[in-house]
């Protein structure tokens, strides 16, 4: 087995003299400092992320979510949203790694002003009928399950346009906003017009590459994200059936799919993939872990997550982060009928960069000890 002490060859281990803490302060005196006093720190064997595995309970944040709606309008607020912070990350507004999520909720017949920004979104809905989108022109509408995106840098605005019997939409925001601040590189801006015009039919982007094995002849499409914004439920869960027909899946994610680019098969946006998988009745996966960071909803049924050692029980609705490089393994607590999750990763930084990898859980049968 690897040793893993820094009092090794290789590692920084100098001891400390009277003499070398004067040098110190020397060096501090012209804001420099001595690398070997800090390098092991800086280049840690394995991952080391300040984010904590976490759940929210849906049924705990709901009755807040709503309660939003009469302390703040839409127009202050900008987006009326509670955040999920992850304890050590609240000063950059992160809930796992580089990720952030919230809930944002919207009356029956609101809407909300347009704008940009330089961070990518994304839209995973958990209750409510009537929510829609405009993404650079084009409007989307989106039900329960139902995934959409918003990449970076495109004019986007959305509302409730469902009536008071419909209720309030709560939908899931995920965004890349803590990655583009660290690396200084934040923009945004209000719409000239407040608003947009719609641009053709409702749902165009659906219409025209939602048939997934099919592509428009002649397409134009050269942006680094996918044409295709919205994801309807419907489809996504015949096709993780279809899947399972045919396939035992993943050892660790049971039946597991991407939401892809239809034209380049590549992940939705270049910062952020999102996935949906399917536990069968009864399934326990076996345990892995991976370089990245992964926010997590179950879309349907209860189960529970097992991160690093510790249960998580989660039922529909729930949000649970696992952070990079941490053990983890699923199961669905129904004997009778699936469990589905729904995660969004920034899988396609890791990949770009050359840092991803995977292992499993060699002890113990592939599971971890609760």
């Amino acid at each position: 087995m690897t040793d893993l002490s820094d009092d090794v060859l290789g590692r920084a281990r100098v001891r400390d003299t009277a003499e070398l803490q004067a040098y110190y302060r020397r060096l501090e005196d012209l804001e420099a400092g001595a690398l070997w006093k800090i390098a092991n720190k800086i280049e840690p064997w394995y991952p080391q992320p300040r984010s904590r595995p976490m759940l929210w309970r849906y049924a705990d944040l709901r009755p807040l979510v709503l309660e939003a709606l009469g302390l703040v309008s839409g127009d202050d607020a900008g987006r009326r949203v509670v955040a999920l912070y992850n304890p050590d990350l609240r000063d950059i507004a992160a809930t796992c790694g580089l990720l952030y999520t919230g809930l944002q909720v919207m009356a029956p017949g609101e809407s909300m002003t347009a704008h940009r920004h330089q961070a990518s979104a994304l839209r995973f809905v958990l209750e409510g009928e009537g929510a829609w989108t405009i993404v650079d022109g084009q409007k989307l509408t989106v039900g329960p399950r139902d995934f959409a995106i918003t990449p970076n840098w495109t004019w986007h605005e959305h509302g409730n346009e469902g009536l008071e019997a419909d209720g309030a939409v709560i939908w899931q925001d995920g965004l890349d906003i803590p990655l583009v601040n660290a690396l200084d590189a934040p923009f945004y801006e209000v719409h000239p017009d407040v608003r947009q015009k719609q641009d053709g039919v409702t749902n165009s982007s659906v219409l025209t590459y939602g048939a997934g094995q099919l592509r428009p002849v002649g397409d134009p499409w050269d942006k680094r994200y996918s044409p295709l914004t919205a994801y309807p439920w419907e489809p996504t869960y015949e096709a993780l059936q279809n899947a399972a027909k045919a396939s035992d899946g993943s050892p660790y994610d049971g039946i597991i799919m991407e939401y892809s680019n239809p034209l380049t098969g590549g992940s939705v946006m270049p910062t952020m993939s999102a996935h949906m998988q399917m536990l069968r009745p009864g399934e326990h996966t076996l345990a892995h872990r991976q370089v990245g960071s992964q926010v997590y909803t179950a879309a349907k049924g209860a189960g529970h997550t097992i991160i690093n050692g510790v249960r998580y029980d989660w039922t529909e609705g729930d949000i649970f982060v696992i952070p990079s490089w941490a053990w983890h393994e699923h199961a669905n607590a129904d004997t009778s009928d699936d469990a589905c999750l729904f995660s969004f990763t920034d899988f396609p930084v890791m990949r770009s960069l050359g840092f991803y990898r995977e292992e499993a859980y060699a002890d113990n049968d592939g599971r971890q000890t609760v």
